[in-house]
C-alpha cells in the first residue's frame, strides 16, 4: 500500500520538474509556489465576478484602452515570441505583472478549457457592478498580491 503513494509522489515530482524545465528564460518575475497559488486563486475569483480578460489579444486591447489591473502571464509558452511584447506594454502602462509556471493552471483558474497565455485581472468588472462587500474582498486580495509582486520585482533588480 505504501509503494502506491510513493510511486504517486515520485510521479508528481517528475511532473513538477518537467514543468519547471519548460519555463522560458524571460519569465521574470516568476511567482513561487505560495504566490502562484494566491495569484491563481485571485484569477479564479476574478473569473467568477467577470473581472478577467483572457488571451494575448484581449489583454493587449485592454491595456491599450487604459484598463488597470494585474497581468498574469504563463511561463511555459512556446514559441515565446507570442507574449514577449506583453511585459513591455505592462511596464509602459504601469501595470504590475507576474509569471506563473503553467498555462494549463492559468486556464483552469480562469475557467477555460484551453490553455491560456495570459490574463488581466481587472480592478472592477467591465459590465455591471459587484456587491460592496465582494468588491472590498476582491480589492483586498488584489492589493495583497500586487504588493507581493512588487516586492518580488524589487528583489530582482
Amino acid at each position: 500500500m505504501g509503494s502506491d503513494s510513493e510511486a504517486e509522489k515520485t510521479q508528481q515530482k517528475e511532473k513538477e520538474r518537467k514543468k519547471m524545465l519548460a519555463i522560458a528564460p524571460i519569465a521574470k518575475p516568476l511567482a513561487g509556489k505560495k504566490l502562484s497559488k494566491k495569484t491563481l486563486k485571485l484569477v479564479r475569483k476574478a473569473s467568477e465576478h467577470k473581472c478577467l480578460k483572457r488571451g494575448v489579444k484581449e489583454v493587449v486591447k485592454s491595456i491599450r484602452r487604459g484598463h488597470k489591473g494585474l497581468c498574469v502571464i504563463a511561463g511555459n509558452i512556446s514559441p515565446i515570441d507570442v507574449i514577449t511584447h506583453v511585459p513591455i506594454l505592462c511596464e509602459e502602462a504601469e501595470i504590475p505583472y507576474v509569471y506563473v509556471s503553467s498555462k494549463e493552471d492559468l486556464a483552469t483558474a480562469g475557467a477555460t478549457k484551453r490553455p491560456t497565455c495570459c490574463v488581466l485581472v481587472l480592478t472592477k468588472p467591465t459590465k455591471g457592478e459587484l456587491a460592496i462587500e465582494e468588491q472590498e474582498k476582491m480589492k483586498a486580495d488584489y492589493s495583497q498580491i500586487v504588493s507581493d509582486v512588487s516586492e518580488l520585482t524589487s528583489s530582482l533588480f
